[in-house]
């Protein structure tokens, strides 16, 4: 008895760590934390900016003024945004569709066994992990007019009469940075399609293949129709990424020549370190952030649809 009685009398034990409802919401914290100082507190205050008289006198002054939205009337009444907005859509659209074009065909090869398949995949790799800064660059010495390669190999083989000014003729400049940026997503696509095209169902597509599909049937029906989800995350990445492009083209042209490569970005980076009104680069620069986020907001709610 007095032995029940001292066992009664101790206190319940802790509840662990494990067991506190806290205790995943801890984890996340120093994420959470460095997310919005690094990412969150510019965003904000370029928000708080696109409402500021904010310019190179202000920054020195430190005295900003409230000028509530002549930001955006002053940036959507200039026409070298509409210039600037119609040819990131042009830039953004014809880079996602031959770069999910490419990917998936090579997302097909690459999801069979042949010889050398792995050896072949890292090296498509590889160009992708190359700088952005690092592949406009070796791209600005091919389309030189006068030493480039590209005009070299054509001229010799004759399919041009004389040497192409691919990055200064405003005919041409835009539809090579094209090129050139889908050269650069063509890996991102591929292994993000070959990840989706190997976790299919093989059982799947051998009954079609005893009922007589052949490979393009299996790929309308089957394969594309399968990958729904792994092709809208894929175009829904791809949009985010190619909207926001900076780097590429302004190594390249510096959205010339005569504004023929003039992208949001580009427009946004002129607006606040060449002419220093930094208000009106914030007010682009939100414009930037709310395209990406209706383009999120229909991505998520198909989603929604798709899982109910």
């Amino acid at each position: 008895m007095a032995f029940n009685a001292v066992k009664c009398s101790k206190k319940p034990p802790r509840a662990s760590a494990r067991n506190n409802p806290f205790t995943p919401y801890l984890y996340l914290l120093p994420s959470c934390v460095f997310l919005l100082t690094i990412m969150g507190y510019p965003i904000l205050f370029s928000i708080f900016m696109s409402f500021q008289k904010f310019n190179l006198a202000t920054l020195v002054s430190r005295q900003t003024e409230f000028i509530g939205l002549e930001n955006y009337r002053a940036v959507l009444s200039n026409p070298q945004f509409v210039t600037a907005l119609g040819h990131s859509l042009k830039f953004t659209i014809f880079s996602i569709f031959f770069q999910f074009l490419i990917g998936l065909g090579l997302a097909i090869l690459f999801s069979k066994a042949f010889p050398l398949s792995n050896t072949m995949r890292g090296l498509l790799l590889s160009g992708w992990q190359i700088p952005s800064v690092v592949t406009g660059t070796i791209f600005l010495w091919l389309f030189n007019v006068d030493y480039g390669l590209v005009n070299f190999i054509l001229t010799s083989l004759h399919v041009i009469p004389e040497p192409v000014g691919w990055l200064t003729q405003a005919d041409t400049a835009l539809n090579t940075v094209i090129l050139v940026n889908i050269w650069l997503g063509i890996p991102f696509n591929t292994i993000l399609l070959t990840a989706g095209i190997t976790g299919l169902p093989d059982d799947v597509f051998e009954a079609a293949t005893v009922d007589g599909a052949n490979a393009w049937q299996k790929l309308i029906y089957m394969t594309i129709p399968l990958l729904k989800n792994t092709i809208m995350a894929v175009l829904m990445l791809g949009f985010i990424y190619t909207l926001r492009v900076f780097d590429v083209i302004w190594i390249m042209t510096k959205g010339g020549p005569a504004d023929a490569t003039e992208v949001l970005p580009t427009f946004a980076y002129r607006l606040s370190f060449i002419n220093f009104n930094f208000g009106q680069s914030s007010a682009v620069s939100v414009i930037i952030l709310l395209i990406l986020m209706v383009a999120a907001f229909f991505y998520l709610k198909y989603g929604i649809q798709e899982e109910k």
